[in-house]
């Protein structure tokens, strides 16, 4: 007879609250509940292929790994265990331990597999874990998206304005005013007198209407065939006003005017194709820059597209490597008007960017790698590169994109060396590991060619692989030093941290896997900065399956994903709290973090930590 608790019970926790009910007994009915107490063992790699599945009713249980010196896993009262182990009818890879007098609902491996046939939800929980529940996530955030995309019309006419008004005096001549919206790539002028009020506008349907096709003389004063009745709204009202007025008026632009002066100007492009910004128009607007103003827009521009995307369910792989290449064509556009060519130079990018791996708040890392020409000394080429980089570093913050606080870029002649240079830092890293090499090493060997000549930085990448590799010693304290991180998993409460206290998902969620995958790159003369592609190409040479490689992927995309929505939202950080997320959330981050987990318990049977 099963008790309405016991149903109860299952019915709160995952995937047993998607089951239907009938099936939910059927397991019930096949379970026996067993007691473990402080410090036993449940299940080892010893016992041979695993006979069980068991559901923790009350209690704790830590997986450990056989060179780990802390849990790697630690699962409390209605998590399940373990699912690989029986789907792929082996034994554990670790140790599960009772961490307090434990209670666990036990299941017969063969009413477990019976249990996978009948029911879809535990089939799929099972079968793609995390996957699933991502699933899930997503279909949640698609739904807060377009509620955000709904509210974008009770914003501010203000924070659609993409520049200064185009504007001219009304005795100016046709042509020139013509010449001017060419320039300027507008498709209006506004004419104002001395005071700046508008006293007229033409746009693009004009010119044709009433001077082209006329063929009237380009000589004559621009205000002669412009359109007087003009549509002026102040730049705080709502968005929407603009749209109830042009839909009224039967026009296409709005200006926005405070105390009779002209403030900017409003199209219906603005209100509605700005929305869904496209690929080609900010690549496009990216190309023909001719000055920080409009790199700046460009760099805005890439944001709001961010933003569309994650509101139309784009994966957190693939938006981050749309933001990371359009913010690679706005550098490379920025040290190109600053520098020209580069014949001698190649400007790197370091960190996240280097890794293909940016979201939507991040700070400047760089750095610059010369050749010196015939008749030039290392001193004398970085005398004459470094006033251009200061300039590139200052145009990238107007950009939007802060300066680092370390000073990790490339107006510091610290980071703008020749490639022999490089190689001999490098070197004194690897040789030294001491704190500080360590550190620069979890930053500068991440670098990716963004300007220049690429062929200076692979040259020092495929160098760096070649030496990288021959030194286990250098492997080993790196692997110590990024083991001192650990997923915050608490034992009693889903995240080791107090009530109010916020998670670091950089430090604590992101983190641990780009550091296992630098070092299993490293080790393996992997080549790639992408931290899923060194897993990926590192995985034969670690002997880990495909399944478990996806497992890490998928983990670390959704920490990724909650770090874009986060800065959706505009933080500047990527400190959250815990208690902010909704249950779905909470289950998935709590599972994620589990992964680092177990990337960070393979880095330590690697390297016999």
């Amino acid at each position: 007879m099963i008790h309405p608790a016991q149903l109860k019970f299952f019915s709160s926790h995952a995937p047993f609250d998607r089951m239907e009910e009938q099936h939910l007994v059927w397991m019930i009915e096949r379970m026996e509940l067993a007691y473990y107490g402080k410090g036993e063992v449940i299940l080892s790699p010893g016992n041979g292929e695993v006979r069980r599945f068991f559901v923790i009713k009350q209690g704790l249980v830590a997986g450990e790994q056989k060179f780990a010196e802390t849990p790697w896993l630690e699962l409390n009262a209605g998590e399940c265990f373990p699912l690989g182990a029986l789907l792929a009818s082996r034994p554990v890879a670790g140790i599960y331990r009772a961490g307090m007098d434990t209670f666990c609902y036990e299941l017969p491996s063969e009413d477990f597999h019976s249990l996978i046939a009948m029911s879809g939800p535990f089939r799929d929980f099972c079968t793609r874990r995390i996957a699933n529940l991502l699933e899930q996530s997503k279909q949640m955030m698609l739904a807060q998206y377009a509620q955000s995309s709904a509210d974008l019309f009770s914003s501010s006419l203000s924070s659609l304005v993409r520049g200064k008004p185009v504007s001219c005096s009304p005795d100016t001549s046709v042509r020139e005013a013509l010449s001017r919206m060419h320039e300027a790539r507008v498709g209006a002028m506004i004419a104002v007198d001395p005071d700046d009020h508008p006293l007229g506008i033409l746009t693009l349907p004009d010119v044709l209407e009433r001077i082209a096709l006329p063929g009237v003389d380009v000589n004559l004063p621009v205000i002669d065939f412009m359109s007087k009745n003009l549509v002026m709204l102040p730049s705080h009202v709502p968005a929407h006003e603009a749209a109830l007025a042009m839909a009224k008026q039967g026009c296409r632009h709005v200006l926005l005017v405070d105390e009779g002066r002209l403030k900017g100007i409003v199209s219906e492009k603005d209100l509605f194709a700005l929305q869904r910004v496209g690929l080609r128009e900010i690549g496009e607007s990216i190309r023909h820059a001719d000055d920080v103003e409009d790199l700046r827009q460009a760099a805005s521009d890439i944001r709001r597209l961010a933003h569309n995307m994650m509101a139309q369910g784009m994966a957190a792989e693939q938006l981050t490597q749309f933001i990371s290449t359009f913010n690679d064509q706005l550098v490379s556009k920025a040290v190109g008007l600053e520098l020209g060519g580069m014949e001698h130079a190649c400007w790197i990018a370091l960190g996240s960017e280097g890794r293909v791996e940016q979201t939507l708040s991040t700070d400047q890392d760089n750095a610059l790698i010369f050749s010196v020409p015939e008749g030039m000394t290392a001193d004398g080429m970085r005398k004459r590169l470094l006033p251009h980089a200061r300039r590139i570093n200052e145009m990238l913050a107007e950009c939007g994109y802060p300066l680092c606080r370390g000073n990790v870029m490339a107006s510091n002649p610290a980071w703008c060396l020749s490639l022999a240079e490089w190689r001999g830092v490098f070197l004194n890293w690897i040789t030294s590991g001491s704190q500080p090499a360590l550190l620069h090493a979890t930053i500068f060997f991440d670098f990716r060619p963004i300007s220049g000549d690429f062929r200076l930085a692979d040259e020092l990448r495929q160098w760096l692989a070649r030496v990288a590799a021959d030194q286990p010693r250098f492997l080993h304290q790196m692997a110590e030093n990024a083991l001192i991180n650990r997923p915050p998993l608490g034992v009693l409460r889903d995240f080791a941290v107090g009530r109010g206290a916020k998670l670091d998902l950089k430090v604590n969620g992101i983190t641990p896997f780009v550091d296992a995958a630098r070092i299993f790159a490293l080790a393996n003369g992997v080549v790639s900065t992408n931290t899923l592609q060194r897993l990926r190409q590192s995985a034969h040479a670690l002997n880990v399956g495909e399944a478990e490689i996806g497992g890490w992927a998928d983990a670390f995309l959704y920490i990724q994903m909650l770090r874009l929505r986060h800065h959706g939202e505009g933080a500047q950080d990527n400190l959250i709290d815990p208690e902010s997320l909704n249950d779905l959330d909470r289950r998935i981050l709590k599972e994620a973090f589990r992964q680092a987990r177990k990337v960070q318990a393979k880095l330590a049977q690697v390297y016999q930590l």
